[in-house]
This record gives C-alpha cells, sequence and structure tokens, in this order.
C-alpha cells in the first residue's frame, strides 16, 4: 500500500494543506508565497525522494513566521500519518552534503521522542529577501509534529544560501533513509514495541 498522508490545518493565520507520498519519485508542487522557502521544499522533495504537494496562505504581510510555522507542523503531522505504526522503517536516518563553501549534516531518529538541536550561527541575516532564522522555527515546528529527533549542523559556510540548501539536501537524505523499509525488520524498530 502506498504510504501517504494528508494534512489541512486551516488558521486565523494561515491555510496549508500537505500532502505527501514517502515511496515517491520527488515530484512536487510547492506554492507558499516565500520564493526562497519554496525553493527549499522543492529539495527536500526531490533528494528524499518523496511526492509532495504544499499549498500555503498565510499572513504574510505581519511576517512569514506563522506560515514557515504551519507548514513545519503540517509536514511534520502528514509524515507521520504516512508513516502510521511505523512498523518494518529504519527508523534512523543522518546525511553529510556539501554544497560548494557550505557543508550541512542532518541526523533524524524517528522514534516518537521530539527534540531539535539546530547548530547553524553562521546562518544569519537575509537571503535575497528570506529571514535565515526563519529555517530553525519551520524545523523545530516539524520536529514537533513528526515526533522526531532532529539534529542540524552546519560545521561551516560562507554563502547563506548554500549553507540553507545543504541543509535541506541533508534532511532529505536524512528522512528518506529513516522513512525507508528495511526488509530485514517487520515489525516496529524499538525494544519498546511501538514508537
Amino acid at each position: 500500500m502506498p504510504r501517504r498522508g494528508r494534512v489541512h490545518r486551516k488558521t486565523t493565520e494561515t491555510d496549508v494543506l500537505v500532502e505527501v507520498t514517502l515511496d515517491g519519485r520527488g515530484h512536487f508542487k510547492v506554492e507558499t508565497g516565500l520564493p526562497f522557502f519554496d525553493h527549499m521544499l522543492i529539495q527536500l522533495a526531490r533528494h528524499a525522494p518523496f511526492d509532495l504537494t504544499i499549498r500555503a496562505k498565510g499572513d504574510l504581510e505581519v511576517d512569514p513566521h506563522h506560515t514557515m510555522e504551519d507548514v513545519g507542523l503540517a509536514l511534520g503531522e502528514a509524515l507521520t500519518r504516512a508513516l502510521g505504526e511505523k512498523a518494518g522503517i529504519r527508523r534512523y536516518g543522518h546525511a553529510a552534503v556539501p554544497m560548494d563553501d557550505a557543508l550541512a549534516w542532518v541526523a533524524v531518529d524517528l522514534g516518537g521522542r521530539p527534540y531539535l538541536v539546530y547548530q547553524a550561527e553562521r546562518l544569519t541575516g537575509k537571503i535575497g529577501e528570506f529571514d535565515a532564522l526563519l529555517l530553525k522555527e519551520f524545523f523545530r515546528a516539524f520536529a514537533t509534529a513528526a515526533k522526531a529527533n532532529l539534529h542540524v549542523g552546519v560545521p561551516h559556510g560562507e554563502n547563506t544560501h548554500h549553507m540553507a540548501e545543504a541543509i535541506f539536501k541533508a534532511a532529505a537524505r536524512a528522512l528518506g533513509e529513516a522513512t525507508s523499509r528495511n526488509p530485514r525488520v517487520r515489525d516496529v524498530p524499538s525494544t519498546k514495541g511501538r514508537l
């Protein structure tokens, strides 16, 4: 059966629809009203590879923060729904991805314990008109809703665009690995019997 998740999250600040197919081919339709964020989410779909649809309308005239956070929450919840009981998944994933001057690494555990460690001190300021600090808010919301332990690091880099893109590509590869099926395991990958 296809592993798919769909979430429609509507608040007074945003209206977000997310559909994800874990065993996809990297197809995407992404429209958040934030072009740089769209570019990053497309990297996530393409390099996992997941099939991903995201449509978001938010109060961008107030602050992009609401849109970024709610897309993270909806995507995390959609991923959780697509995984179901998580039987047979690899659970853990990690990747290190270079992009020119930048290097990013991401490690993830889909074990049901949400936590974010985000070590990207150099990733500040603007990327065009986009506030780079909002990326941490997206990953925090995603980790919370996906119930994922997520560690993100950027040990070096000069160009903020390259650092951000390396993070999303590394996150994609780590999540692709963690959500993939392990042919040697049929039950839940935990000694507790559930995740």
